[in-house]
């Protein structure tokens, strides 16, 4: 069923399951923020986002054009500032389908059908093959940076763990898309398998190449 929520278009991809910071200084996304609050149960300080295809994050032209397949987030904290900023974090709860967007009121809004994820089974070997690339490309760049590098317990349940290393791992935009649009845990996992050892060839030929930021998301089972 079709529902209405605020919109807060970004410049890169979210995913279930994670944990993102943002900064919130433009004024239809401060005003954004003060409708969550008003919202009593914190459960239900709900919003989208979805991956911004070409322009800005503000602006004018700022959620003009938009990938469709976006993320259902929950605002957990939020920290004001004098200046009328916010820092706030967000949790991804589901997938979305954004319908139409409005742009006429204080902030975007969107209509929008959440995506349910099918319960399927994953293949055992499919996971831990996935687990074992991913560790292969966390010590390849660990080794760059001189230091390790996305450290942490990966998920064991394939769904969360197939949203975890999308969001952790160095992946250009339309590939973070990809992976978000998959239809299930399966599928995610095979691509992101086949997505590392690329970038594990490319680190080999050139090894300062991937090394140039790191994930700013964290993961959340929340």
């Amino acid at each position: 069923m079709s529902e209405q929520l605020p919109m807060f278009p970004l410049n890169t991809v979210l995913f279930p399951g994670v944990t993102v910071p943002l900064r919130v200084f433009e004024d239809r996304y401060r005003a954004l923020v003060h409708r969550l609050l008003r919202i009593e149960d914190p459960a239900e300080r709900l919003f989208g986002s979805v991956a911004i295809r070409e322009g800005y994050e503000v602006g004018e032209r700022g959620g003009q054009s938009v990938h469709r397949i976006g993320c259902l987030l929950q605002l957990t904290e939020v920290e004001p500032h004098d200046d009328g900023t916010f820092d706030i974090v967000a949790v991804g709860r589901s997938r979305l389908r954004l319908e139409a967007m409005e742009s006429s009121g204080p902030f975007l809004s969107g209509t929008i059908d959440v995506i349910r994820e099918r319960e399927e089974p994953v293949d055992p070997e499919l996971v831990q093959t996935a687990c074992d690339v991913f560790d292969r490309y966390r010590d390849a760049l660990s080794e760059i940076h001189g230091e390790e590098v996305l450290e942490g317990t990966l998920p064991q349940d394939p769904t969360y763990l197939s949203w975890s290393l999308a969001a952790t791992c160095l992946l250009t935009l339309p590939d973070r898309q990809s992976l978000l649009e998959a239809e299930n845990a399966s599928l995610r996992l095979g691509m992101l398998t086949t997505m590392l050892r690329d970038e594990l060839r490319a680190i080999a030929a050139i090894p300062s190449l991937p090394a140039t930021e790191l994930a700013r998301t964290g993961w959340s089972p929340n």
